[in-house]
Parts: structure tokens; C-alpha cells; sequence
């Protein structure tokens, strides 16, 4: 027998004993739920940077903001590539997802164009503005219902950002709906160790009927085909009957010929912002809920004094304010730092050549994974971590980089949405404080709810579980002023209609 046809015997033999023998998760060895929170263990033990061999991948794991720094930043032309994906790049999205490109010319058109974004974000603030007014409004008629305006809030900005459209429900809304499904099941299939084809890829040369993994993915790959194709038609039409409004699409069809992209890399491109914007926007705005019910007294009347000495009571905090209001935007950097979203860091990055760093020889191929739970809760560059605390960053202090935090990533593979994102945390920040009162929620026999601030999920993001929160209005006053607002945003806010 050949070793062509040996080697097919053994990959038939595994594939039939996967499918005939599935296991259970009953019946895995314990491992760590939260692995985040093993990495910061193993950069306790070992050091700053940390080598693990995870199947026939070499693995670093980053535990110090300066290591990150120096590997991911400094030698950002040899470790700004991604680990191969095969589920989730190739087979699921026809290797059109720039965030899980490997560097390639693919890669640096996707590049290119999505660093649109970063360039117009200030063009994006008097949306963020229109709908944080409305955000103020529910949060005043329904608290309780906190996480669902949030969540509102964050989608709406970032489909009109991208579509130059509205959201008004995030349950029932189309767009919205096929979006998490999308990125529901991109997060099911990249989870590490979890198909074993990412390990032997010679599996991909089995016929169909042996691999219902990828018969799932191909299924899943032409129903996002469909609906990515249709928003950008939907937009192309606006553009010829002069409806359009300006949004990250529009301008890429307007560049179609100049930036050389078909209709389904503009599709997939279009894509990106929703799964990279909401759950990181309103997880943070949720962390910061969180804060206040946990830490509010140390920090909140210092807020507000702040924002009455600055704004007043007769108008809402606006994206002109923020030079003059330095604890909110030392609040806003807290908020990112205490409690990340990507706790990971983010999609992993690969190395493309051989290094050394600090005597330490780092393989080619090597996936480096920036912790960033470790690097935002280490005690030297943050003293009492777990405390939320914003005078940490009311100095200058000596730390990587240009946000005195790690949340958008590093070198060539920063998140294109950073300004976006802190523009709407910032704003919403700025105007809860201004217009709320937040504190422990209270029983029914008036004791105050404690809040567990490390009941969070255990998904690629993490944001925190459902908790109880105070949220009432600081004055009857303060309320005229945010319903006054939001009428007048809502005339504006029509436009965006369908």
C-alpha cells in the first residue's frame, strides 16, 4: 500500500472513531474555566513572557504590559500576523475576515480601508451624541432595563456608522438578528483544541460526508453570503436615488475601483465593525454600572462636582467638553483598564520569523497572545488592581504607549475602532454621572444588594453577569433637561429611518 493511501486510512480511522465516539463534555479532564486567569497564573510563575507548546503550536503569552509592548509593538513587522484559521477564516468565511487575515496583501488593503474608520471618527461624534440622548432617556424611564439600552445604544451606532441606519430593537431588527448569529457561531467553532482538522489539516481532503464541521460552516458561510450581500445592496440603491446617508459602506463603494474590492470583500468588510463594536462598547459600559455599585462613593461626588463646576444643570455634557473634564476621561481609562473585554487581548497575533527577546528565542510560527486580565491587573503598573480606582490616572505615569492603557491592542494590528469606542464610553460616562445617580440596588426590606465585581462571562469577550443597580435621576430638573434633548434628537435622528 502506498503512503498516500496509508495516510488516508489513518485520517478515515480517526474521523470514523471521532464520529462513532464523540466525547462528552462530562467526560474531559478539568481544565481552566477561565484561561485568562490560568495565563496570569503561569506570568506570576514564570515571568513576563511565558512558552507553551499547545498541540504543534508554540505558544507565548504576554503578561506585562512592556513585554507586549516591545514584541507586539516594537516588532510589529515580524509578529503582525495571525495563526492559521481554519474553521473560522477559511471555511467559514472564504478568508474574507481582515481581523483573522494573516499579513498578506489581502490583510493590507483590509487594512487600508478599515483605517477609514480611525480617520473619520470625528465625523461619527454627532451620531454617538443623537443616540447617547436617547440612551439617557430610556435609562431615566426604565433603569431597570439597563443593559438592554446599552446594548441598543452601542448596535445603533455602530450599523448607522456602518450602514447609515437605525436600530430601534435589538431583539426583532434584522440586521441585528443575522449579525449575532453570525458572530455567535464564529465564536462556537474558534474556540482552540475544539476541531481537530485545525490540528491535522490533511483533514480537509475528506470527502463531505465525513466532515459535518464543515458542512455546518458552508451552510452558515452562504447564509452570511446572502444578507452581507444584501445590506450593501440596500445602500448602493440609497446612492442612486440619492438617499444614502454617509456611512463606512457607502464610502467603500465609492472607492470600489481605487481601493480594487469586489462587492463580497466590501460585504465581509462591512461586517467587521459589529462583531469588533458592540458587545466591546456596551461590556465596557456595563463594567462601569458595575463600578459605580461596587465603588461609587469613592469616585462619583468627585464626578459630578466636576461636571456641575464645567457643565452646569441646563445642558447635557457634550464631545466639547471633555478637555475641561479630566477625571471623566480619568473615569472613562479606569473603566477600560479595570475590567477588559478582550480579556485575551484579542485575536492572537503569529510571528513570522524567528526573534529573540531578552535572550529568549521566539520560533517562527509562534502564536503570541497578549493577556490583557494579566497585563490591566498586574500590581506594579496598577497597585490594588481589583479596586476601581481613577485617580491612578490622574498623573502621567511611565506606561506603554499612548493610552496609558492596553485595550486597543498593538502595532499593525490596533483596533481600527479605538477612537470610536472611547468617544462613546466617554460621552455616556459623562452623561449617566451627569444626569444619575447610581449606587447599590436595594430588597425589599431596603438592604443594600452587593455586587459581585468577578461574576462575568466566560466567552472570547467577557462582560459582566446580570447584577442589580440604582439608577435614579439626580433632579426632576435634570430630567426636563434629558427629555428636551432627546425630542430634539429624535427629529434629527429620522433621517436614518428606513
Amino acid at each position: 500500500m502506498s503512503s498516500v493511501a496509508l495516510g488516508l486510512c489513518f485520517i478515515l480511522a480517526t474521523v470514523a472513531l471521532l464520529v462513532l465516539r464523540p466525547r462528552k463534555a462530562k467526560d474531559l479532564p478539568p481544565g481552566p474555566v477561565k484561561p485568562w486567569r490560568w495565563f496570569q497564573e503561569l506570568n506570576d510563575q514564570y515571568g513576563p513572557v511565558v512558552y507553551l507548546q499547545m498541540g504543534r503550536t508554540p505558544t507565548i503569552v504576554l503578561g506585562t504590559a512592556q513585554a507586549a509592548w516591545e514584541i507586539l509593538e516594537k516588532k510589529s513587522p515580524v509578529t503582525s500576523s495571525r495563526p492559521r484559521f481554519i474553521m473560522g477564516q477559511e471555511i467559514l468565511s472564504n478568508n474574507l475576515r481582515g481581523l483573522m487575515a494573516a499579513h498578506g496583501p489581502f490583510w493590507k488593503r483590509w487594512r487600508r480601508v478599515s483605517s477609514f474608520m480611525q480617520r473619520a471618527s470625528d465625523t461619527y461624534k454627532p451620531i454617538q451624541s443623537l443616540e447617547s440622548k436617547q440612551l439617557m432617556s430610556e435609562l431615566a424611564k426604565t433603569p431597570a432595563n439597563y443593559r438592554e439600552h446599552l446594548e441598543r445604544y452601542a448596535t445603533s451606532v455602530v450599523v448607522m456608522v456602518t450602514y447609515g441606519r437605525r436600530v430601534h430593537d435589538i431583539y426583532n431588527d434584522e440586521v441585528v438578528c443575522l449579525n449575532r448569529e453570525t458572530q455567535d457561531f464564529l465564536t462556537s467553532i474558534n474556540i482552540p483544541g475544539k476541531y481537530l482538522v485545525e490540528s491535522v489539516p490533511a483533514l480537509l481532503y475528506l470527502p463531505h460526508f465525513l466532515t459535518p464541521w464543515r458542512t455546518a460552516a458552508l451552510k452558515q458561510r452562504e447564509r452570511d453570503k446572502e444578507y452581507l450581500t444584501r445590506l450593501v445592496n440596500e445602500v448602493q440603491s440609497k446612492m442612486e436615488s440619492g438617499r444614502a446617508q454617509p456611512s463606512f459602506c457607502r464610502q467603500l463603494l465609492e472607492d470600489r475601483e481605487k481601493n480594487d474590492m469586489g462587492d463580497l470583500e466590501i460585504a465581509y468588510t462591512c461586517s467587521t465593525p459589529f462583531g469588533a463594536g458592540v458587545e466591546t462598547s456596551a461590556g465596557s459600559l456595563s463594567s462601569f454600572m458595575l463600578a459605580c455599585a461596587a465603588f461609587g462613593p469613592s469616585f462619583i461626588p468627585q464626578a459630578q462636582k466636576e461636571l456641575d463646576a464645567v457643565v452646569g444643570p441646563d445642558r447635557l455634557p457634550t464631545f466639547e467638553d471633555f478637555d475641561d473634564l479630566p477625571f471623566i476621561r480619568a473615569i472613562v481609562n479606569e473603566t477600560l483598564r479595570w475590567r477588559p473585554v478582550a480579556v485575551l487581548g484579542g485575536t492572537p497575533h503569529s510571528s513570522t520569523e524567528d526573534f529573540v527577546y531578552q535572550d529568549m528565542f521566539i520560533p517562527k510560527g509562534s502564536t503570541i497572545i497578549a493577556n490583557l486580565w494579566g497585563i490591566h491587573l498586574n500590581p506594579v503598573d496598577f497597585p490594588d488592581p481589583h479596586r476601581f480606582d481613577p485617580e491612578r490616572f490622574m498623573s502621567k505615569r511611565d506606561y506603554p504607549g499612548p493610552w496609558q492603557h492596553s485595550s486597543f491592542g498593538y502595532g499593525r494590528r490596533v483596533c481600527p475602532g479605538q477612537h470610536l469606542a472611547s468617544n462613546s464610553i466617554y460621552i455616556n460616562i459623562a452623561r449617566i454621572l451627569w444626569g444619575f445617580n447610581l449606587g447599590k440596588a436595594r430588597d425589599e426590606n431596603g438592604q443594600e444588594i452587593d455586587v459581585d465585581t468577578f461574576a462575568y462571562t466566560d466567552g472570547f469577550n467577557s462582560v459582566p453577569l446580570p447584577f442589580p443597580i440604582s439608577i435614579t435621576p439626580r433632579s426632576p430638573g435634570h430630567v426636563v433637561i434629558i427629555e428636551r434633548e432627546n425630542e430634539a434628537a429624535q427629529e434629527e435622528l429620522k433621517a436614518y429611518d428606513l
